[in-house]
C-alpha cells in the first residue's frame, strides 16, 4: 500500500469538530524568553523566511512539544514535493547558511549569514554570475551579482546587485543606486555629494561596466533628471520579501486555532481551500445550510489496482455568545479504480454537502480530515438563518457553470438542488467566454397576489461600471420560489465582474443579492470532479430530531418538546430520540415525564452516563430517594466514582436518614474534587449536628440541588 499523490500526486482535504472559534491575536511572549534553540532557530536559521504571520504564531506557543510541531509544519509548507522523505527546500536553505557562513564571515566580527551577501545568498540562492571588481585604487573592491528568472516573486527578469567594501575593510555591503550613488564607489571624490552624474562620468571613466549599473540594477532604465530612478531601490524591498511570496502562511493561523483540537498527527499538516457556503429553503419550510469545499490537495492511497480514501467531516455551529446550537460528523469512503484515478487526475476537489439550521445569526465552522494522509482543513463563515416574516426576499445566489437536468427522486435532498435541478459550481467562481452561465436563487415568502406586479432585475457591471440589464416578470418562470435564470458568456470579455439580482415590487426593490466572478482568457478551465451527499427526504423523522436537538440547546423548550416528541413517537425504540426528549422534560421540571421515558432503557446495554444521572435526578425530585440511590449505583457500577453522583447519592442517603452513608458518599466525592465549598459546608454541619433533617419536607422534594440539575 503507498500514498499517492493526484496533482503532485496529491490533492488532499480533512475536517474534525472544532470545539470553539479561536482568536489568533493574543499577547505574544518576548523572543528572549525562548528556550535556547528555539531562539537560534527563530532569529538565525529562518530569520530572512519567516513571515510576520509564522513569528507571530511562533511566539504565542506555550510547549516545547508545540513549537517542535509548528518547525516541522514551517518546513513541510515550503515542501516542493511533499510526496518523497526530501525537503529540498530544507535541505538548500541550510546548505546556503553553511555556504554563507563559510564564504562571508572571513575577515568579519559576524558570521557570515548576518552579512549582507549572506543574507541575499540564502534568500536568492546562487546568482547566474558573479563579477569581481577589486586591486583598483580608485574604486573600491566590489562584487556585482547578477540574477535571472525570479519573475514569479514580482522581481524584473534579470537584475544586478552590487556589494562593495567601503574603505577596503570589513564586509561587503549591499549598494543602493539612490542612497549610496556612484560617489560610494570611488575611494576620492571631491564633487558634490549631491551632484549623481558627475559620479558617474568620473566612475565611467574608470570603469564603464561599474558605471552603467551603479545608477540602475535593471537592465534598461535609465536615470532620470540626473538621479538613479526609485525602481533600483523598490527592487531592494522586493528581494527581502521574496520568501514571504513563496507560500501562503494561513496554515500558521490554523495551526495556533487548532493545535488543541485535531490530533498531533494532523496538526502539521494543513492544506488550503476554497469554499462557498449558501442558504436555502425547502418547500417544507425548513431552512439548508449548503456548503462547498474545494481542496488544493486530495491525497489518496494504493493498494493494487484500487485508489482509495476516507474523509472525516465535523462541524459545529454556535450562537455569538459561543453557545453550542449545532454539531455534527459525516464520513465519506470513496474508492477509484485505475480508468477514474486518471480522468481525475489533473482536477480539483469539490466535496458538497448540507445540514438544517434553525433561524438565527451564527459562526459556523468545518473541520475535514483526511485519514489517509494526516492532512486537514478548515474554514470559518458566519451565516444567518432568516426568522419567519411576512416579506418577500431573495435567497443566496448560486453561479453555476452546469446544470443537472436528468430526472431525479425528487423525494431525496443535494446540495445546491434549485427545485428539481442541482447546480455545479466553483466556489471562486471562475468561467470562459463559451461558458453558459446559470444563476440559481429562490424568492422567499412571495405573495401570490403580487406575482403579476413583481419582477426580477439581472444587472452586471465590469469592472463596477454598468456591462448588461436586463428585466424579467416573475410570472414569467413556472415556478414561483425556485428560479434559474441563463446567460451565454459569449459576449462577455475577459474580465472582473460583478451580478446583482433585484426583486422589484410595484417598481420599488425590496431585496436584491449580489455575486462576483470572473471570465478568464483561458481556453480551458478543469472543472472539479464533485463528490455531493444525498441525505434524507425533509419529511423524515430526523429532521424533527436535528431541530428540536437545536432548539433545545438554544433554550426554546418548548418548541423543542413539540418536535422531539414527534421524533421519539415515530421511532419509540429508540434510546437516542428517548433521551433528547427526556432533556427537555427535565429542563421544563416534568419529572415524572421523564422518569417514564426513560425507565424502559435503564437496564439497555450502553447506557449513556446522563441517562442515569437524569433518570436519578429525576428520581430525587420526586422525592423517590431509594429509587434515585439504586440508579446512582448503577451508574457507578457502570462507569465508577465521580464527584457528579456521589453528591445526589449522598443528598439522598440524607434525606433517608441514613447519614454515615451521606458522610460517606461527600467526603469520597471531595478526594475526586476537592474545591467544593457547598459538599464542605454540607460535611462540616452533619459532623457538628447542624445540618436540617430533611426527611418528608415536600418543599425540599421540589428544588433541585447543584448536584440533581446534571
Amino acid at each position: 500500500m503507498r500514498l499517492i499523490n493526484l496533482k503532485t500526486l496529491l490533492f488532499s482535504f480533512i475536517f474534525i469538530f472544532l470545539i470553539a472559534p479561536l482568536n489568533v491575536t493574543v499577547f505574544s511572549q518576548p523572543i528572549k524568553k525562548l528556550p535556547p534553540r528555539f531562539k537560534q532557530w527563530l532569529e538565525e536559521e529562518v530569520v530572512y523566511i519567516i513571515t510576520p504571520t509564522e513569528k507571530e504564531v511562533f511566539l504565542q506557543l506555550k510547549t516545547d512539544k508545540e513549537r517542535e510541531l509548528f518547525i516541522k509544519a514551517f518546513w513541510k509548507q515550503r515542501d516542493p514535493t511533499p510526496g518523497t522523505p526530501e525537503n529540498e527546500f530544507k535541505e538548500e536553505h541550510y546548505r546556503r547558511i553553511n555556504y554563507a557562513n563559510h564564504h562571508f564571515g572571513r575577515g568579519v566580527p559576524k558570521p557570515g549569514w548576518q552579512t549582507d551577501r549572506g543574507r541575499i545568498y540564502i534568500i536568492l540562492g546562487e546568482p547566474r554570475d558573479i563579477q569581481s571588481y577589486t586591486g583598483n585604487s580608485e574604486i573600491f573592491n566590489a562584487e556585482v551579482w547578477f540574477y535571472q528568472g525570479l519573475s514569479q516573486y514580482g522581481l524584473p527578469p534579470g537584475f544586478n546587485l552590487i556589494f562593495y567594501q567601503k574603505n577596503n575593510v570589513g564586509e561587503y555591503v549591499l549598494y543602493s543606486p539612490s542612497s549610496d550613488g556612484p560617489q560610494a564607489l570611488l575611494t576620492s571624490y571631491f564633487g558634490d555629494q549631491a551632484d549623481y552624474m558627475a559620479a558617474y562620468r568620473t566612475l565611467k571613466r574608470i570603469n564603464p561596466a561599474l558605471a552603467n549599473i551603479s545608477l540602475s540594477l535593471i537592465p534598461g532604465e535609465r536615470a532620470q533628471f540626473g538621479r538613479p530612478s526609485l525602481a533600483s531601490d523598490i527592487l531592494l524591498q522586493n528581494i527581502i520579501s521574496v520568501p514571504k511570496k513563496r507560500l501562503n502562511d494561513i496554515y500558521a493561523k490554523k495551526f495556533l486555532m487548532y493545535k488543541d483540537i485535531v490530533e498531533v498527527d494532523y496538526s502539521t499538516n494543513y492544506i488550503d481551500n476554497n469554499h462557498s457556503v449558501k442558504i436555502f429553503q425547502d418547500p417544507t419550510g425548513l431552512f439548508f445550510v449548503h456548503y462547498a469545499v474545494e481542496l488544493n490537495k486530495f491525497s489518496v492511497q494504493q493498494f493494487e489496482q484500487t485508489y482509495s480514501t476516507h474523509l472525516k467531516i465535523n462541524g459545529y455551529v454556535a450562537d455569538h455568545q459561543d453557545k453550542t446550537i449545532y454539531q455534527f460528523e459525516n464520513s465519506f469512503s470513496i474508492k477509484l479504480n485505475e480508468e477514474e484515478i486518471k480522468k481525475i487526475y489533473y482536477l480539483p476537489f469539490d466535496l458538497y454537502d448540507m445540514f438544517p439550521l434553525i433561524p438565527g445569526s451564527y459562526q459556523f465552522s468545518i473541520i475535514v480530515k483526511n485519514e489517509v494522509s494526516k492532512e486537514f482543513t478548515t474554514f470559518e463563515k458566519e451565516i444567518t438563518i432568516p426568522a419567519e416574516t411576512s416579506s418577500a426576499r431573495l435567497s443566496s445566489l448560486i453561479l453555476s457553470y452546469k446544470l443537472d437536468k436528468r430526472p431525479t427522486d425528487s423525494k431525496r435532498l443535494k446540495p445546491f438542488k434549485i427545485g428539481d435541478h442541482q447546480l455545479f459550481f466553483q466556489p471562486r467562481n471562475i468561467f470562459r467566454p463559451q461558458d453558459t452561465l446559470f444563476v440559481g436563487f429562490q424568492i422567499l415568502n412571495l405573495d401570490p397576489s403580487l406575482i403579476q406586479k413583481t419582477k426580477l432585475k439581472f444587472e452586471f457591471l465590469k469592472e463596477s461600471q454598468p456591462f448588461l440589464t436586463e428585466v424579467k416578470k416573475v410570472s414569467q418562470y413556472p415556478d414561483r420560489m425556485n428560479f434559474i435564470q441563463e446567460f451565454p458568456l459569449e459576449k462577455f470579455p475577459p474580465g472582473h465582474y460583478q451580478i446583482k439580482i433585484s426583486l422589484i415590487e410595484n417598481e420599488k426593490e425590496i431585496s436584491s443579492q449580489m455575486e462576483r466572478f470572473e471570465i478568464s482568457p483561458a481556453a480551458a478551465i478543469p472543472r472539479p470532479w464533485v463528490y455531493s451527499r444525498e441525505i434524507l427526504p425533509p419529511t423524515h423523522p430526523l429532521y424533527s430530531f436535528i431541530i428540536g436537538r437545536q432548539l433545545f440547546n438554544k433554550g426554546e423548550m418548548e418548541k423543542a418538546e413539540k418536535l422531539l416528541a414527534a421524533a421519539y413517537n415515530s421511532k419509540p425504540d429508540s434510546l437516542e430520540y428517548a433521551l433528547s426528549l427526556a432533556k427537555v422534560y427535565f429542563a421544563l421540571h416534568k419529572y415524572a415525564q421523564t422518569k417514564r421515558l426513560l425507565l424502559p432503557f435503564a437496564n439497555s446495554e450502553n447506557v449513556p452516563y446522563q441517562l442515569y444521572l437524569i433518570l436519578g435526578n429525576s428520581h430525587q425530585l420526586l422525592g423517590e430517594f431509594q429509587e434515585a440511590i439504586g440508579i446512582y449505583k448503577q451508574a457507578i457500577d457502570q462507569f465508577g466514582l465521580t464527584f457528579n453522583l456521589l453528591n445526589p447519592l449522598g443528598e439522598c442517603y440524607y434525606r433517608l436518614g441514613l447519614k454515615e452513608e451521606a458522610l460517606a458518599s461527600w467526603e469520597k466525592s471531595l478526594e475526586i474534587k476537592p474545591n467544593q465549598p457547598e459538599i464542605t459546608k454540607k460535611i462540616k454541619n452533619l459532623k457538628k449536628g447542624l445540618y436540617p433533617k430533611l426527611i418528608g419536607d415536600d418543599k425540599s422534594r421540589n428544588i433541585p440541588s447543584a448536584s440533581c440539575r446534571g
